[in-house]
């Protein structure tokens, strides 16, 4: 028997891929909506028929035009709507906050129900720092524009949160390494599911696991990259690895002038040291 549920909009949270992880509510919320707005019908239809329930379906994406956005909103007067992504909370790099915004604009209830995210299940696994991140989303798929993205938040003392897809990951590893140096760092993928895996280590490291790897990993990952150092902090083997590849383009003076600004050390630090290296 259905549950009555209040009209509004219902932002339903959806499995990242294990369905034992919908949650009671979201099961009751989509088993009583009017109407469920989706990605990919054929994505959620497989989910519906795991709780064994027919509701209507309508696609919604940011390809949406505003005239299907302003007939939707026009009915959660009367009717309970649910929103879903094709995988885990809705608007988290995903569609949605324009039609969460013009809901409220026009006075109806927006409630949430929270539940499988794969940023935040990520975090979980990765073993970095928790207390500051930022989500990053997908960078820019072009290198010049993904460089920048980059170096906007190479300062930032939190821990970075990308999406990236499968066939991008090596160019995008190598691309963070370039702008943020060997930091620590872990990959998550197949997250919730039977072949589960989070591999970490430095940006270098990963960068060159992915990029021999035979074959690009399918789906979607999640790359996780560790706040810069404290200036002090910055260890002698962070610094050499640095050092070694600047001192094979620049002058020991220039190479220390490099790696100290980036790890953010006195320069006369670094530059002892690249002499060091020089000499060796």
């Amino acid at each position: 028997m259905k549950n009555v549920l209040a009209p509004g909009l219902h932002i339903v949270a959806t499995p990242i891929g294990n369905l034992g992880d919908l949650s009671p509510r979201a099961a009751d919320t989509l088993r009583s909506a009017d109407l469920i707005l989706v990605e990919d019908t054929r994505v959620t239809a497989k989910l519906l028929a795991h709780i064994g329930v027919k509701v209507p379906m309508l696609r919604y994406d940011d390809h949406s035009d505003e005239r299907q956005r302003e007939a939707t909103v026009a009915r959660l007067g009367n009717e309970a709507i649910a929103l879903v992504s094709d995988a885990g909370t809705p608007l988290i790099s995903d569609p949605g906050y324009k039609l969460v915004r013009a809901a409220r604009a026009a006075g109806h209830s927006v409630h949430t129900v929270p539940g499988p995210c794969a940023a935040i299940a990520a975090l979980t696994l990765a073993g970095l720092p928790t207390d500051r991140f930022l989500f990053l989303g997908f960078l820019p798929p072009k290198s010049g524009a993904r460089a920048n993205a980059i170096r906007d938040v190479a300062e930032l003392r939190a821990t970075l949160v990308i999406y990236e897809s499968g066939q991008r990951i090596a160019a995008t590893l190598r691309a963070l390494e370039a702008g943020l140096g060997p930091r620590d760092a872990a990959v998550a993928r197949e997250i919730t599911k039977l072949y589960e895996e989070c591999v970490s280590g430095s940006l270098t490291d990963l960068a060159a696991r992915y990029g021999k790897a035979e074959a690009a990993p399918k789906g979607e990952l999640v790359i996780l990259v560790a706040p810069p150092l404290e200036p002090e902090t910055a260890s002698n083997d962070a610094i050499d690895r640095l050092l070694d590849d600047a001192l094979a383009r620049l002058s020991p003076s220039r190479a220390a002038a490099e790696v100290a600004e980036r790890l953010g050390i006195p320069r006369k630090r670094a530059y002892d040291r690249a002499l060091d290296r020089s000499r060796k």
